[in-house]
């Protein structure tokens, strides 16, 4: 049974399958509004949030050691937590975790996951607790919140806080202090928390805050409320101080930054670091978000042992970092995404300044699921994985979402131009033109894409080497030959694809290639088109066997008439694929000049395929020698300098190709007099040693070209005559599509030879009185004794040796062989000898007797007797008898 791609063995969320992916703030979870119950439901409601969350190493341990705190238990726990992480790591997402566990208690142990916490942490139900957030990028220092329908206004983190866990009362102890906006010593946030149940307070985005607030006085003043909150709860059984203090450090300035490092060093001091998403984890926590996630199919494994066994057949070809021997096991863990997708953005994207490795890949991923189903379903692409190939780059809303990733869109150009987003993008054209293999694989638009991913999008000098792309496109059945073919090309064809050996970058600097189309572009270069591609045939076609060629005939003059095979080239612009030609070539048989064509067996029309492919490669071969004649101009590096030798020397080697590919089809006279086509197919110049070698080679194939010919053929194809003169024979070779073609035309001579040497044949010289001097049969002859000329002619073997023997009776004829004579009447008998070669001759003295009713003389005259009946006569010569 084949193999399913993925689509039909998982399904997206229904807005991905419906093609309308949320933006990425459905990914970034808002705590405040989660404690306000709006927002989307995967986070307000906490059974749909823990049924979408996979609960990590880390979020577990967290959750685990928080239950034990907010149970009274302070041995292997903290009071206080830095989820200092990476931006956009999954901080928030965490908090808003124990917001639902400390906000439900024991109603949260039959969500998904909690048994595992609690039983992880040693307790049976997750205790009720008074739950306070401040999330820095919502409160206001100045216009502060509440103040209306009985709330108290409040400006500060302290008076927030407060006001959350213990309402007006709470409140009440730090009003002085918010509306002076002065932070509360410890005393006085002891007053305001919980004394009767356990408490958790979670701070989300401080550094927001900070950076808004910091000219009014108010960082500082954060600064000594989260020491003076951290050191009073570090005093409490059953409390817990959760902060997240991070921003993207493209965002901060220099204060930002020393007020982080500040904020850091304090939490590190009095509490607990906590990494909040760990590399071998992030595979679960996107497939329970992205998909209606129930484990693992069936079908799936069948997919992973295939992939795991593409790798083990080519071990040696892939990364060394990759562990072939849990292949399977990985292919499994990463389903339905191939585990480049996922360790990418950990192996290269995560050093960009602006990667967020949690939210930010998720919210690729989203729009990437969305429209790979789509193309599943809509476009019948069967792919078995989501590879780093279908990575969906000509949707601008993905392009938009990758290049704030990469914190610019420098390579919005390079993308469309050489990977896909217009239509003529390169690797998209180069798709359409490829053999079916890799047109229905989409292969080069693939590994350009995983190109693109492996060096780091350009933006860093990151490069995909050839493992990695091996490693990106792998699939079951994949030739990987076919990768070698896809990369020349798409090397060839690129304008921002950087290559140096084996390793590739996709750059915002236009490469050679670039710099190469502008000159194929430069008029002068089509000036010189014609000259070239019509000197690089010759230069093709001058090698090999001695040879007759005329190269570029326009009319039929330009062509000898001779008996000697000639291969005849047309034009390159002389194609096949107009009508006209074969017409231009079936008249320039017939005729020479203003007469008939003698030798029409002797031509070999060579004719192009389409000149306009051969047009194109001098033009390359022009443009590049352009380019390495102001090499030193052009101020490339040290790699480029490499590149146009090594592309000068292949566009060199391209047009030779391209000479072979374009002159395949050979027309000649059939037995039928009529033209004929021979298509020499897909050739290449490792085929034979020349181009002429190889159409030599198939005439030879075909019986239309022979090496020898055998005397009896020429007894067969007699003309009629008793004679065949010598240049008559050979010229019926060239003349005549009846017989075959001879490359050499000494074979005639080395055929008479053996003909007359063997008893088949003989060999005259004629005289002009029409006699035969010499005249040899049955005797040895070489071929050297062997003239052509009108002088010479052959003899069937039988003939000539009439014309050498003397002749011999060997039978006597007499003329009459039934005679009536009435009595008495006479008749006179004749007798003649006929030769050894059934020819008559005088037979001589001739003796005559009888027997019967009459007499005969001895000079043969019968005379009837008296009587009727019959007589019996014969007639002798020695030994030899003829009766009547």
């Amino acid at each position: 049974m084949a193999l399913q791609p993925w689509y039909k063995l998982v399904t997206p969320r229904e807005d991905l399958r419906e093609g309308s992916p949320t933006d990425a703030s459905e990914f970034a979870v808002h705590l405040d509004q989660v404690r306000q119950g709006r927002g989307p439901d995967v986070y307000k409601d906490p059974a749909e949030f823990f049924q979408r969350t996979f609960i990590t190493q880390s979020l577990g341990g967290l959750a685990g050691e928080v239950a034990r705190r907010l149970s009274g238990i302070t041995t292997q726990t903290s009071p206080v937590f830095n989820l200092a992480t990476q931006f956009g790591g999954g901080n928030t997402h965490a908090l808003t975790l124990l917001y639902h566990l400390a906000q439900h208690g024991p109603r949260a142990t039959d969500w998904a996951g909690v048994r595992q916490v609690l039983d992880r942490a040693g307790v049976t139900a997750m205790p009720e607790a008074a739950v306070a957030v401040f999330v820095g990028t919502e409160l206001d220092a100045v216009s502060g919140r509440g103040g209306q329908n009985g709330e108290p206004l409040r400006r500060t983190p302290w008076g927030e806080i407060a006001w959350q866990l213990g309402g007006p009362a709470a409140f009440a102890v730090v009003a002085e202090h918010d509306r002076k906006l002065i932070a509360p010593g410890g005393d006085v946030i002891r007053a305001f928390l919980p004394q009767d149940r356990p408490y958790l307070i979670l701070m989300d985005e401080l550094m927001n805050y900070l950076s808004r607030n910091r000219k009014d006085g108010m960082g500082t003043q954060l600064y000594d409320f989260l020491h003076n909150l951290s050191e009073t709860v570090r005093a409490e059984e059953r409390a817990v101080l959760a902060v997240s203090v991070p921003a993207s450090e493209l965002e901060m300035s220099g204060e930002d930054q020393l007020d982080y490092d500040r904020i850091k060093k304090l939490l590190d001091r009095l509490g607990k670091a906590v990494v909040m998403s760990a590399e071998d984890e992030t595979t679960e926590i996107i497939r329970r978000r992205l998909f209606e996630w129930g484990g693992l199919p069936p079908e799936a494994n069948k997919v992973a042992s295939a992939f795991a066994e593409w790798i083990g057949d080519h071990a040696a070809q892939v990364p060394g970092w990759f562990p072939k021997d849990r292949a399977k096991e990985i292919f499994q863990a990463t389903y339905p995404f191939h585990p480049t997708v996922l360790s990418v953005f950990e192996r290269k994207w995560q050093a960009l300044p602006r990667f967020q490795r949690t939210r930010g890949v998720l919210r690729l991923l989203a729009l990437w699921v969305s429209r790979a189903y789509r193309d599943g379903f809509e476009g019948a692409h069967r792919d078995l994985l989501i590879g780093l190939g279908t990575a969906p780059l000509d949707d601008h809303l993905f392009r938009a979402a990758l290049f704030e990733q990469l914190g610019e869109d420098r390579l919005e150009g390079a993308v469309t131009t050489d990977i896909c987003g217009k239509k003529d993008a390169h690797a998209v054209r180069l798709d359409a033109e490829a053999v079916n293999g890799i047109k229905k694989a989409r292969l080069h638009r693939k590994v350009a894409t995983t190109i693109f991913f492996e060096s780091n999008g350009g933006q860093s000098r990151d490069v995909a080497t050839l493992p990695e792309i091996r490693l990106g496109v792998a699939e079951p059945g994949l030739d990987i030959g076919n990768l070698d073919t896809v990369l020349e090309a798409l090397t060839s064809s690129c304008y921002f694809l950087n290559v140096e050996g084996t390793k590739y970058r996709f750059g915002v600097s236009p490469n050679l290639n670039k710099l190469l189309a502008d000159r194929r572009a430069n008029p002068q270069i089509a000036k010189k088109l014609d000259e070239c591609v019509r000197t690089e045939v010759q230069k093709v076609f001058a090698a090999g066997p001695r040879l007759d060629r005329v190269f570029f005939p326009t009319k039929s003059g330009d062509v000898p008439d001779r008996a000697v095979l000639t291969l005849v080239i047309m034009p390159p612009e002389v194609s096949l694929r107009e009508r006209t030609t074969q017409a231009l070539l079936e008249s320039m048989t017939r005729e020479h000049g203003g007469s008939g064509r003698t030798f029409k067996n002797a031509l070999v029309w060579c004719v192009a395929e389409d000149g306009a492919v051969l047009a194109e490669e001098a033009r390359s071969l022009l443009a590049w020698e352009d380019l390495k004649d102001e090499e030193d101009d052009l101020g490339l590096d040290a790699g480029q300098h490499r590149q146009l030798t090594e592309n000068l020397g292949k566009a060199r080697r391209n047009l030779r190709e391209a000479v072979w590919r374009t002159y395949k089809n050979l027309l000649l006279l059939g037995q039928d007099n009529q033209l004929r086509v021979v298509d020499l197919g897909l050739v290449h110049s490792s085929q034979q040693e020349s181009l002429s070698d190889l159409i030599i080679s198939r005439l030879r194939q075909d019986g239309d070209l022979v090496e020898a010919i055998s005397p009896n053929y020429l007894v067969r194809n007699w003309p009629g005559e008793t004679e065949w003169t010598t240049k008559a024979v050979r010229d019926a070779f060239f003349a005549s599509p009846k017989f075959p073609r001879l490359l050499n035309p000494e074979v005639v001579c080395e055929t008479i030879a053996k003909g007359v040497s063997n008893g088949i044949l003989g060999y005259a010289g004629k005289t002009p009185q029409g006699g035969y001097e010499p005249l040899v049969v049955d005797k040895p002859f070489s071929a050297e004794r062997v003239e052509i000329s009108d002088e010479c002619c052959i003899l069937t073997a039988p003939y000539a040796r009439k014309l050498v023997e003397p002749p011999r009776l060997t039978e006597l004829r007499i003329g009459t062989t039934n005679l009536s004579l009435k009595p008495g009447e006479s008749s006179t008998l004749t007798a003649t000898g006929v030769d050894q070669h059934g020819r008559p001759m005088d037979a001589g003295v001739v003796a005559w007797s009888g027997s019967g009713g009459g007499t005969v003389t001895t000079e043969g005259v019968f005379t009837a007797g008296v009587r009727e009946g019959g007589f019996t006569l014969t007639a002798s010569v020695g030994s030899m008898r003829a009766t009547t």
